[in-house]
């Protein structure tokens, strides 16, 4: 039925109801049906008119019924009461109807029209019920829900009323004491999240959803760590933000992801800033077809630039990138170019060209263990690279040059980090000779679901049986998700004043092994008997933890209070000029020698012969 065809509909039955209020309460006091109706036909229509406009101002020809609940309820009273003094107004003024009518007709009248518009709702609850009936008979799957607020109970309802769900929700949980022993739609609220091993195993739970959207990422953590205990299978809802503009159903709950174990909340930046440096101006993103570089260019086109450059050697990760912003921008005006950072010709034609005034400079080797074994692919790349793009955005005149670093450049024993390392020494010290272009360094930890990064390793490890790999367990990592990385390098670009070295406050490491531990957990499988963990020993290079600022570089303020400045360090731009081109020559020339350049440049690199 249509939401015309329903007004009418209401419409119609109000009019019946107040009609049947009229003749019941006129023959159950004993009155002359005939002459009351012919005498008072005008209060009659009066009652009429003034029912529908004040449930047309109440709203409830507009409501959903099927859903209607205490408010609702309140808004029926509120029609019955003015029904009551429009009554009292007929039974003072009318000679045929005594002062009783008054009484009975609004208390039949209030009866009535709740039947009508409950007879959904009524609907809806036989329909809870004959569900819950078709569970007890058939093995649905026994929910617990952790959270006894406006989300847990809408998840609750819906668990009831959607017949594919396969779940019943059995009972709830709540840190809130007032709320203990109480109910929840019939659900008995039985404990507190302390509890929550206990009532798994009393009530014999299957799954767990997390129904406290409001909860901060610390909460959350330590929630999700609780049920983790358990052996069942963990869902929770998105955050509170996500929410906000609808109706919470079975439908928004989600698997419990790696990203909920963080326990911090995620980095938030200003936006207005970031539209302010890149609207109107020519962006160019190497690696634009990478974890980092394809988010880049998809905040990047959302803030109308005046052309987006994509430069990637890889042409399958370009074209998806290029195909996506195709798709979701229209208008916007882009360019994919296939081209190695490392070619000196290719990089200064794509600035003369195109005269790109921002760069976001995403392009490097970042395989710890491979760039070991292949050490002077990792100085072309990241170094020879860094240097090519640095060089010519400053003297085709780019206004900003933004590079995307790593925490594996912080006193580095490792070829990936130590070349990193230099990038950030490039970038400070031709910030000197390019005085009209402000180059910035953004450094951040591990990157989230990123191509080759641990947690889709790990996925993949348990979706094939086992097992799971892990190289140290001791091994501790920071860990940040691709849009906040991408956020950071975005303001970093809007705060660039020339030299600086951005930091992320990233919270607390996540130890690897426990990261593997708890995403076995969040499968729904135990640890060494669904699933085995394998130590397997630390790989060339890598190092049991990462650092995030080396002690001489100091720590400054932004407005963002997650975000930091390490202070410029004072590197001669003769010597790290001379040092950078013999390290390019012995690069391409496959030498050893090339190695012990990288230490006088880095001298925390170990040369390790054996790679």
């Amino acid at each position: 039925m249509n939401k015309g065809l329903k007004i009418f509909l209401f419409i119609f039955l109000d009019l019946v109801v107040v009609g049947i209020s009229w003749i019941v309460s006129i023959l159950l006091l004993g009155y002359d049906l005939r002459l009351c109706i012919l005498n008072n036909w005008y209060f009659f229509i009066g009652s009429v008119a003034l029912t529908v406009l004040v449930h047309y101002l109440c709203g409830l020809y507009k409501l959903i019924w099927k859903f209607a609940g205490i408010s609702e309820a309140l808004k029926v009273v509120l029609s019955a009461v003015v029904f009551g003094v429009y009554a009292v107004v007929i039974g003072l003024i009318s000679e045929e109807i005594a002062f009783e009518w008054a009484i009975v007709a609004p208390l039949i009248f209030f009866c009535l029209t709740g039947c009508v518009r409950f007879v959904y709702r009524i609907q809806a609850f036989f329909a809870e019920e004959k569900h819950r009936r078709i569970a007890e008979q058939k093995h649905f799957q026994r929910v617990l829900v952790i959270g006894a607020g406006g989300a847990g109970q809408a998840i609750i309802k819906d668990l009831k009323s959607a017949y594919g769900s396969q779940m019943e929700p059995v009972c709830a949980l709540d840190d809130d004491v007032n709320k203990l022993n109480c109910r929840i739609n019939d659900v008995p609220i039985v404990g507190n999240t302390d509890q929550v091993e206990e009532v798994c195993k009393k009530y014999d739970i299957d799954k767990i959803i997390i129904a406290i959207p409001s909860a901060d990422k610390k909460t959350q953590r330590a929630i999700i760590e609780k049920c983790n205990r358990t052996g069942c299978k963990v869902l929770s809802l998105p955050g509170i933000y996500q929410l906000a503009e609808g109706q919470v159903t079975v439908k928004d709950v989600k698997e419990v992801s790696p990203i909920d174990l963080l326990g911090r909340e995620q980095v938030k930046v200003n936006l207005d800033e970031i539209m302010r440096y890149i609207e109107d101006k020519v962006v160019l993103v190497t690696g634009g077809g990478g974890s980092i570089g394809s988010e880049l260019c998809r905040q990047i086109a959302a803030h109308n630039p005046k052309r987006l450059i994509i430069l990637d050697i890889y042409e399958n990760n370009a074209y998806a990138i290029e195909q996506e912003l195709i798709r979701k921008v229209p208008n916007l005006r882009l360019l994919t170019l296939i081209a190695s950072v490392r070619d000196v010709g290719k990089v200064e034609d794509v600035f003369k060209k195109y005269k790109p005034q921002i760069v976001f400079h995403a392009a490097a080797h970042k395989h710890v263990p491979l760039m070991e074994t292949s050490p002077c692919e990792a100085v072309k790349n990241n170094v020879c690279g860094t240097y090519n793009v640095a060089d010519f955005a400053g003297k085709y005149g780019a206004e900003k040059y933004i590079l995307i670093s790593s925490d594996k450049a912080v006193n580095p024993t490792n070829v990936m980090g130590a070349t990193k390392r230099i990038c950030e020494m490039i970038i400070q010290t031709i910030n000197k000779r390019y005085e009209n272009t402000e180059y910035v360094a953004v450094r951040f930890g591990n990157v989230l679901d990123s191509n080759g990064s641990v947690i889709p390793l790990f996925k993949k490890q348990i979706e094939e049986g086992g097992p799971v790999t892990v190289t140290h367990k001791d091994i501790i990592r920071y860990f940040m998700t691709i849009p906040e990385a991408v956020s950071l390098v975005l303001q970093a670009g809007a705060y660039a004043k020339g030299g600086e070295i951005f930091v992320l406050d990233m919270g607390e490491p996540v130890k690897i092994y426990d990261l593997a531990i708890n995403m076995i957990k969040l499968s729904g499988l135990e640890p060494f008997k669904d699933i085995d963990v394998k130590i397997t020993g630390l790989r060339p290079g890598e190092k049991l933890y990462e650092e995030m600022l080396m002690e001489e570089e100091g720590m400054g303020k932004t407005d963002n209070d997650l975000i930091f400045i390490g202070r410029p360090l004072n590197i001669d731009e003769n010597t790290l000029f001379s040092d950078i081109a013999l390290l390019k020559e012995y690069a391409y020339k496959e030498t050893d020698e090339m190695k012990q350049i990288i230490h006088k440049l880095v001298p925390t690199y170990k040369i390790d012969d054996r790679a």
